[in-house]
């Protein structure tokens, strides 16, 4: 099991919506993927300065998030 911990990094516009996040699936535009994270992780999340943000999560639970997103439904 990889327990190696992945650092999210988000940016955000003055309107709030996400303009930049790592770790995004092809299929999802970054404010979907942002949704997906803050539903199943939001106390991974830490909001910083300037409009930023970071999901600190393993590396474990981003591929099987990715794999929840990537079924057909």
């Amino acid at each position: 099991m990889n327990s190696q911990q992945v650092i999210i990094h988000v940016r955000f516009a003055p309107n709030g919506r996400v303009i930049q996040i790592s770790e995004r699936p092809a299929k999802l535009t970054p404010n979907q993927w942002f949704d997906v994270l803050n539903t199943r992780a939001s106390s991974a999340y830490r909001a910083l300065a300037r409009g930023r943000g970071i999901f600190q999560l393993s590396r474990t639970a981003i591929e099987a998030f990715k794999q929840e997103t990537a079924r057909p439904g």
